[in-house]
């Protein structure tokens, strides 16, 4: 019986010491034994230096070893890990400290970067054991907050949905939302402990920490890596990787540079499984993907509030479903149509979830908390319609809704309509006053060699949006501001293009 996320790297442990648990970027290995060692030595490390139930531990990592075992021996404590990316800049990470409380700062040193910088900057000591090293600040002040045996009570993981500019807003998700949310992932992807499954996506994120703990509960293995390198994950494929969780994004890449290598497609028959989450699916993309790894594409919808998992597809090799799918283990999912950008008469309205997976409440916060949860159900404020097979559609952010001459215009609508041409890798539609009205901007990112000029984008487009959904503006760049996990920044575009947008008279 497991009540904690620790106990599944402890069953694991006392069930397979010797199997492979885990392949770091650097080569380490680790069995479940080693990993369980690593962290009970991680758990005495803040032990001495004061950690206590109730308390925060701010995790500021990339992926590697050391942090996992900070992250289950936070867990060990009933204290509750705040994950953070080390490519913040002081100034984010400095918010995000003072808005958690933390009781002691643990920051991965195993790859030379940013969050060596910031060890220094809170004056972090180093320390060593099974884990590996890693720097640990002490800070004074902290307040704990309860401790509940019920797993459904105590929280295990504070996640920033926003905040880094913006008033900080961090997902209390409790131990049974972390199982929930792994369980119902490895029902999904049919895990075992016969996969190896590749990890690129960061730990700082629901969807990477999500796939961790599934990994830990199917007591499968994981190649771990620090950042993602297109050149690193087709080597991996050739070698033994049978799952693929990604973001469109690194897909892209991928295939990228396999055609760079003169590599068509995957051929090595060891994949089993390759799915694709965090950003809409177009069909021609969705048939190119599934052209190169030879196998089904699966789609899926989720949210930090969620526990990652809410939807996904199960669909057969060349299936043109481009939906998020269905229901994963245990959720439940309803429409709104009452909302603002809701279609009643389009089946359109706001997507509603219920389940084991949904968050306790913002940390701190709970007018935050009123405005989205209620009774156990949480507004996601993303707007969908299901189908005739009950499978659902995202069809855009109710926040993100743009209204055009009085039409409602859903920037995924666009976006994959340009990510159809073959040079455009991904694209972020938003939506921005002018007098009277709202003007559509496109982004998009193309290779540097594709030559992509704006007017066979709007020769493109012109075949297949209405005049209204036809973007005012279309920026061209060889890159775009995006999340570690490869996820457009949408609301950065403007102002960092703000200067070509002005040039153009926008």
């Amino acid at each position: 019986m497991t009540d904690r996320v620790h106990d599944f790297v402890r069953t694991a442990a006392e069930a397979t010491p010797d199997r492979l648990a885990m392949i770091a970027e650097d080569g380490r290995q680790l069995t479940w034994a080693e990993l369980w060692q690593a962290v009970g030595d991680a758990h005495e490390q803040l032990q001495h230096h004061g950690v206590q139930p109730g308390d925060r531990v701010v995790l500021v990592l990339e992926n590697c070893p050391e942090i996992v075992a900070f992250f289950f021996a936070t867990s060990l404590l009933d204290a509750a890990a705040v994950a953070i990316n080390a490519r913040m800049t002081g100034t984010e990470l400095n918010r995000l400290v003072a808005h958690s409380d933390p009781s002691a700062i643990v920051f991965s040193t195993s790859v030379t970067g940013p969050s060596e910088t910031h060890a220094q900057a809170f004056g972090a000591a180093p320390v060593s054991g099974l884990f590996g090293s890693v720097h640990i600040s002490n800070r004074a002040g902290s307040t704990p907050e309860p401790c509940y045996e019920a797993a459904e009570e105590q929280v295990a993981l504070l996640l920033y949905t926003s905040g880094t500019t913006g008033t900080p807003k961090a997902a209390m998700l409790t131990h049974q939302n972390l199982m929930a949310g792994a369980r119902a992932s490895v029902d999904m992807r049919g895990m075992s402990d016969g996969d190896m499954t590749y990890l690129a996506l960061p730990l700082s994120h629901i969807f990477g920490l999500v796939t961790l703990c599934a990994v830990c509960c199917a007591r499968g293995a994981l190649r771990l890596e620090a950042r993602f390198s297109a050149a690193r994950l087709y080597d991996a494929l050739q070698n033994d990787v049978t799952l693929l969780p990604a973001v469109p994004q690194m897909h892209a890449h991928l295939f990228h540079y396999a055609r760079e290598h003169g590599m068509a497609r995957y051929d090595k028959g060891i994949l089993r499984y390759v799915s694709s989450g965090g950003a809409p699916l177009d069909p021609t993309w969705k048939h190119e993907a599934e052209a190169f790894y030879g196998l089904p594409l699966q789609n899926g919808y989720g949210l930090t509030e969620c526990a990652a998992g809410v939807c996904a597809t199960r669909s057969e090799m060349s299936d043109p479903d481009v939906s998020v799918g269905v229901p994963m283990l245990e959720s439940e999912l309803f429409l709104d149509k009452d909302v603002e950008g809701a279609d009643p008469q389009q089946g359109i309205g706001e997507v509603l979830v219920r389940g084991p997976q949904v968050m306790k409440g913002y940390f701190r916060d709970p007018e935050q908390t009123a405005q989205v949860l209620k009774n156990g159900v949480f507004r996601t404020g993303d707007l969908g319609r299901f189908d005739e097979e009950g499978r659902l559609h995202i069809v855009g952010r109710s926040k993100e809704l743009i209204i055009r001459s009085g039409f409602n215009v859903y920037p995924v609508e666009i976006e994959a309509a340009l990510t159809e041409h073959p040079d455009v890798i991904v694209a972020g539609v938003v939506g921005r006053s002018v007098e009277g009205n709202e003007e559509v901007l496109a982004f998009v990112k193309t290779s540097p060699d594709s030559g992509l000029q704006e007017e066979a984008l709007r020769a493109h487009l012109s075949e297949r949006l209405a005049p209204y959904k036809r973007p005012s503006k279309i920026v061209i760049a060889h890159d775009l501001p995006a999340a570690p996990t490869g996820k457009i920044l949408k609301a950065k575009l403007i102002p960092h293009f703000a200067d070509i947008l002005d040039k153009e008279g926008a």
